[in-house]
């Protein structure tokens, strides 16, 4: 359940404890605060343990140096590293360090790992149970791997074909499109669910998690079926906020051991990613035909710059450009022959 938030004491002293304080009274996203933390306290490593107060812009501007220089990060990871630094002095201690002066990371352009159409269904022959099911709907609605995960059953508008995607990325609620061809199979994921349910209940559980205030607002949602995951973990857990014993839904890893495990077993000689099946969703549907702002919706994207990046690896590239090569008489490279390397 590391994806719940986690209590914090109430009137402790300690420096982080009143920073996460801060960033839920702010109201941001788990991940951001998991994030926000996490940075944080490498600034502090990297100043020897010495108290933010002590610290200022040089400082700041010191760390941001060493992760572009010697830790040789992404752009993106030094984004996400200033941003959290600008959080802890701006915001949280009101310290004023504008106009930081530090190395920008090296900006490469990095295309997404996608996956054929041939290469999906190989996959997809190599995946146990309902592993396959969360897998062809991770590329039938192009939801993300914690998406996916934190579906509910009231999540599913079988009617209307449609996937609410609730409190994805940057907190935002979406829409997306819910395969047809998969509604069978998901229909019979909602009656294992309401069996395992059932049988939770009978044995004094069956209460799910919910975010935010619902559970006081609402306080038998949480043993309603509508609530229950629809892909539900396989033994229950203890709550970190309450330590009430829940089933919350399966943990990342697991699906990522079955998708190492597919791919492998495909001959894909691709990196083994859930977020590829993503990638291949967007890019199929380029290839099909959609335009960019149909796709950036459907993926939830705020930019749609972000979405330009699959016209970067649809077939034969963003401009339908024929090779040369292509259009050399047969014969060329031809089955059988034996290549050496040059001496």
């Amino acid at each position: 359940m590391d994806d719940i938030r986690h209590s914090i004491p109430a009137h402790s002293e300690r420096f982080m404890v009143q920073l996460r304080r801060h960033i839920r009274a702010a109201g941001l996203a788990y991940r951001t605060e998991q994030t926000y933390a996490h940075w944080i306290k490498r600034f502090i490593h990297f100043h020897k343990l010495r108290h933010p107060r002590e610290l200022g812009v040089v400082e700041v501007e010191a760390f941001l140096n060493h992760l572009a220089i010697n830790g040789e990060c992404a752009v993106n990871t030094q984004r996400i590293a200033l941003n959290a630094l600008v959080y802890l002095y701006k915001r949280f201690l009101e310290v004023d360090i504008s106009n930081l002066q530090f190395s920008p990371a090296r900006e490469y352009r990095r295309l997404p790992v996608v996956y054929s159409r041939t290469e999906i269904q190989a996959i997809l022959q190599h995946l146990p149970g309902v592993y396959r099911l969360m897998v062809e709907l991770m590329y039938g609605s192009g939801v993300r791997c914690a998406e996916l995960l934190s579906l509910r059953i009231k999540d599913l508008d079988f009617d209307s074909g449609n996937l609410f995607v609730r409190g994805g990325k940057g907190n935002k609620d979406r829409s997306t499109i819910l395969p047809q061809a998969l509604i069978p199979a998901l229909q019979r994921q909602i009656e294992f669910v309401d069996l395992l349910h059932r049988q939770d209940l009978q044995r004094g559980y069956g209460e799910v998690y919910l975010p935010n205030a619902l559970e006081r607002k609402y306080p038998s949602a949480g043993r309603a079926l509508a609530w229950q995951y629809l892909f539900p973990a396989g033994r229950l857990g203890a709550d970190p906020r309450s330590g009430v014993c829940r089933r919350h839904h399966l943990h990342a890893s697991a699906l990522a051991k079955q998708i190492r495990a597919a791919v492998a077993a495909a001959g894909v000689n691709k990196p083994a990613r859930a977020h590829a099946f993503r990638h291949s969703f967007a890019t199929h549907l380029l290839e099909s035909g959609y335009d960019l702002r149909t796709i950036q919706e459907l993926l939830g994207h705020a930019d749609i710059s972000t979405t330009e990046i699959y016209t970067h690896v649809i077939n034969r590239g963003g401009k339908g450009v024929l090779s040369p090569v292509d259009r050399l008489p047969h014969g060329i490279s031809e089955p059988g022959a034996t290549y050496c390397s040059a001496a």
